[in-house]
């Protein structure tokens, strides 16, 4: 079978009516991973018999007419930042790379209660620190579209494996952009759900403010479908909400009447791709012959997302791996002559240029004579971010943009210019910054057939309503269905 022409409720529908077998549809994407990943990079690793038996498991109860979860014989990528009990999670880095986590996140429960096939790891930036995947320790992940591109980052792994037809679902994590940007340069529909609205136990923390897991899918309705396990109450979290979670995939195609887009004039400045800017005007242009009011709205603060944003998630950073310091677990350095020479030693052979310019911004912002100048200053300023966005919100139900200032650029392009990559995620820094929820869907391709994306953000907890938004201008357009030609006959 083909996972191209295959959408995840296709797949569903044809496991629950016998047309097709789990087990058929983990071989057809195991043997696709055999053909393609060693282009594209996308897995770190994958057991194949483990999820075949998962399958032939998940075949066996439903053959014998028993209760089966809401994804059941589904196959899911799972980032490589996600604690799974007895898989080795490595977050892409040196420093965890014999890691064996003895528990499961909350998240992996939960897709175990769904009867979900847990696939594989996924590739990443080291511990989820950039956006390209050319910070993982381990292997350069591809662009499917073009393998000489980035297929952005941190959670360019689970883009790029869905882009490339190796599992209809993955998971990834979002900090400043994590989901939203590969989603738009790997052509998927990628989605960053409000703060609490999923559980980050389990989940390696990178800066635990801003830190949010969510779906990746080829359509709308596969992430709402995901979405729908995913999200809910967890009281291992602390910052996890206490909310009803609705069946966010049961009204999606019912068009949204009196639809009030917002289009913030801060997103269309300069450094703008000219084809970025027309492919999301145009889809603000199909959003208008639908009825819906588009309004202007302004977020003035917005232009200071980027500098805020580099002080906040670096000070989180440097606090959350101080814990890697070759006692506890983890790596630990050969060759030292004392305890402080071990903690040097270890991290300075653990951690990748990257990581460590973060956790060393986040000390200086952190230190003594720093802290109010730069860290408390950066924690206010967020705050009016976020009040821009609150009163942005009484006047429309979302704001659309792009999602990155360009599409895809080329492997080694901006990896020795840290500025202009953290600019990449300049349309995306805000929502994590301010909470909200935030999806990126396929609206167009550039002159060089490269993946261009729209970004629709809600108030927080308006998940149902940005979905049924996005699903509203999927129906319209056959971007969603466009798939990259991976230049192999071995597997469909």
């Amino acid at each position: 079978m083909s996972l191209s022409t295959h959408t995840t409720q296709d797949l569903l529908d044809q496991l629950q009516s016998g047309q097709l077998t789990s087990t058929e549809l983990v071989t057809t994407c195991l043997d696709r991973i055999d053909a393609h990943d060693e282009r594209i990079g996308a897995f770190l690793h994958f057991e194949r018999e483990p999820a075949l038996q998962q399958a032939a498991e998940i075949d066996r109860r439903r053959q014998a007419g028993g209760t089966l979860g809401a994804l059941a014989g589904l196959p899911v990528a799972i980032k490589d930042n996600i604690c799974a009990n007895g898989t080795r999670t490595t977050c892409a880095s040196r420093m965890l790379e014999n890691f064996v986590p003895p528990y499961d996140a909350h998240i992996i429960e939960r897709l175990r209660q769904a009867d979900a096939v847990l696939l594989g790891r996924t590739n990443l930036d080291e511990f989820a620190m950039g956006s390209s995947c050319e910070n993982s320790a381990f292997q350069q992940t591809r662009n499917p579209w073009d393998t000489e591109r980035t297929p952005g980052g941190s959670s360019g792994g689970s883009a790029a494996a869905v882009a490339a037809g190796m599992t209809p679902l993955s998971i990834g994590s979002d900090t400043g952009g994590s989901i939203r940007q590969p989603a738009a340069f790997c052509g998927v529909v990628g989605m960053k759900p409000t703060y609490g609205r999923v559980s980050r136990y389990g989940l390696v923390a990178f800066a635990s403010s801003l830190d949010q897991i969510g779906p990746f899918a080829n359509d709308v309705t596969g992430v709402s479908r995901l979405l729908e396990v995913l999200a809910g109450h967890d009281e291992r979290d602390s910052t996890s909400i206490d909310r009803r979670v609705p069946a966010y995939s049961q009204n999606l195609d019912q068009p949204l009447d009196g639809l009030r887009i917002g289009i913030a004039k801060e997103h269309f400045v300069e450094g703008l791709h000219p084809e970025v800017e027309q492919a999301v005007r145009s889809a603000v242009d199909v959003y208008r012959s639908l009825g819906a009011e588009i309004k202007e709205v302004t977020l003035p603060h917005s232009k200071y997302c980027v500098a805020v944003y580099y002080i906040v998630a670096p000070s989180e950073a440097s606090s959350n791996l101080a814990r890697y310091d070759g006692v506890h677990y983890g790596f630990r350095a050969e060759k030292f002559d004392n305890m402080i020479d071990m903690y040097s030693a270890t991290r300075g052979e653990g951690f990748g240029d990257e990581v460590k310019r973060r956790i060393m911004l986040g000390t200086y912002a952190l230190s003594a004579g720093y802290y109010d100048a730069y860290y408390l200053k950066a924690l206010k300023v967020r705050r009016l971010i976020r009040q821009d966005f609150d009163r942005a919100f009484e006047e429309v139900d979302v704001i659309a943009s792009p999602v990155t200032p360009t599409p895809a650029f080329k492997i080694g392009e901006l990896i020795d210019d840290p500025l202009a990559m953290y600019l990449t995620d300049i349309y995306t820094i805000s929502a994590n910054l301010a909470g909200l929820p935030g999806v990126s869907l396929p609206c167009g391709f550039s002159s060089e057939g490269l993946p261009i994306g729209l970004q629709l953000q809600a108030a927080p907890f308006e998940e149902e309503r940005l979905l049924r938004a996005a699903r509203m201008y999927e129906r319209e357009t056959d971007w969603h269905t466009r798939r990259p030609a991976m230049n192999s006959n071995s597997a469909s």
